[in-house]
């Protein structure tokens, strides 16, 4: 096959199409126009590129729709051209998303476009969200909205602040009743709550995820509570290295409870062990703390009295 007739088959085929195909289904929730989930039991493919790219989060594999193929039945690249060119044609299901798409203005950087949007207050749209359906307790929202960690996103939506080392607003986590995403335009290091100085470091996939650990901890003076926004960029890996470099330095993988979580947490493991740091594993017994944090919610208006918040289950230290 001549090297045009590569380009063009390439342009008419979606990785979409190869994971469908494959058995994979589109976890709407989980995914923006930006970055589509894909899942097949415990395997995730992201799609990028506008359906012409492709990362698996769990792994270092990316690529074009060939090493899609590849990376899905271990063939060569002749046999890649053939899977490919059998989907000439097939069209993927076609996604339903809950609100248009976002515009703002490209000459607005990312730093001012989170000083316009408003702080959230007592009985906000988005206080309401985070209060009654996040459960998240008064303390912890004040606490984040005091450290200028949160602001008031379209539709009830909250933003919470990505930020580098020093403190810059890089970006930030998008989440509301029918909205998920990161900023357009917006870089992803960590979104940092609790203690800027603390010696222990807990480490989550979502900053919803972050915010309900500290009110099941009681915001624990001696943590810090990040997240990593579910990636694992370069920038993130180095602030988080960053942060454990510090004396007496506890790295704590409070990931989900689940493969993606076990991922991530092997990852925070081998920062651990090259810096000669303590290491633990933190996990929910739910699949995030936020879920985990709604049951003991629901299990204390069910019983009507005080039900005291779980102790997560932790691995043996590292």
């Amino acid at each position: 096959m001549e090297r045009n007739d590569v380009e063009e088959l390439k342009e008419r085929v979606p990785c979409a199409a190869v994971l469908e195909k494959a058995g994979f289904a589109l976890d709407l929730n989980e995914s923006t126009r930006r970055a589509m989930k894909y899942r097949r039991g415990d395997d995730i493919v992201i799609v990028i590129h506008d359906g012409k790219g492709w990362f698996d989060p769990l792994s270092e594999a990316k690529g074009d729709v060939y090493a899609l193929v590849a990376h899905l039945d271990h063939v060569g690249f002749a046999e890649c051209l053939d899977r490919v060119a059998e989907l000439v044609g097939y069209v993927p299901t076609e996604r339903v998303w809950t609100r248009p798409a976002r515009e703002h203005d490209p000459d607005i950087g990312i730093a001012e476009r989170w000083r316009r949007r408003r702080k959230c207050w007592p009985g906000s749209l988005t206080w309401r969200y985070l209060r009654n359906e996040r459960v998240l307790s008064e303390a912890v929202i004040r606490a984040a909205i005091r450290n200028d960690r949160l602001r008031e996103g379209p539709r009830g939506s909250m933003w919470a602040a990505h930020t580098d080392d020093a403190g810059l607003v890089t970006g930030w986590e998008e989440r509301g009743p029918e909205w998920r995403g990161f900023a357009t335009g917006g870089a992803k290091i960590l979104f940092r709550f609790g203690a800027a100085n603390a010696s222990r470091l807990c480490v989550t996939e979502a900053a919803i995820d972050a915010m309900s650990l500290a009110v099941i901890e009681d915001m624990r003076p001696d943590s810090l509570f990040v997240s990593t926004g579910g990636g694992w960029s370069p920038s993130t890996e180095a602030a988080i290295r960053a942060l454990v470099m510090r004396d007496n330095a506890l790295l704590v993988a409070a990931t989900d409870n689940n493969a993606q979580g076990d991922s991530y947490a092997e990852r925070l493991r081998a920062i651990a062990t090259e810096t000669s740091r303590r290491f633990e594993r933190l996990r929910p017994s739910a699949e995030d703390w936020n879920e985990e944090l709604r049951l003991v919610r629901a299990e204390k208006e069910r019983e009507g009295g005080i039900a005291r918040l779980p102790h997560a289950r932790r691995a043996r230290q590292g």
